[in-house]
């Protein structure tokens, strides 16, 4: 069952907008048939994508700006080698806008039950329950004991 999210208000996209980022989305994590997962163009994950861009909100809708700009049109229109193409540049030239997308983009991605799944994770979050860690090797810790605290004493 394929649930459609509406956005209004200063997070909403428009229909152009949509398009460009879903294909962007599609190309940073294409589906796998050999994991058989979803790719971040999927209809659930990115109505989440869409749904969660919260405080990126802002910095998305610059990246898309920058990407309709570089591609003299529509993103999404383009043949995918020109989408990577273009993909690649908006990383190269704007790092903090292309860092905001990776960050909604996974977030969003890896929290979907079907990915979840795949990586043998149980598809709930991890409090109350909670996760079991292995022990590690805690003298790992010792330089930073060992340093003077970095802090003043609250009176």
């Amino acid at each position: 069952m394929t649930k459609v999210i509406q956005i209004v208000g200063e997070h909403a996209l428009s229909d152009a907008q949509r398009r460009s980022l879903r294909a962007l989305v599609g190309l940073m994590i294409p589906a796998s048939t050999e994991y058989q997962v979803p790719g971040a163009d999927d209809e659930v994950i990115f109505g989440d994508i869409v749904a969660s861009l919260g405080r990126d909100a802002t910095a998305i809708r610059q990246a898309l700006g920058q990407l309709e700009d570089m591609s003299a049109g529509a993103f999404a229109d383009l043949p995918a080698s020109r989408q990577d193409a273009i993909a690649q540049q908006l990383r190269h030239d704007h790092p903090a806008l292309a860092s905001a997308l990776v960050a909604v983009t996974t977030r969003c991605y890896y929290r979907d039950e079907r990915v979840m799944l795949a990586l043998g994770m149980q598809p709930r979050p991890p409090f109350p329950q909670g996760f079991a860690l292995e022990q590690g090797d805690w003298s790992l810790l010792d330089p930073v004991r060992a340093r003077q605290k970095m802090y003043r004493d609250v009176p």
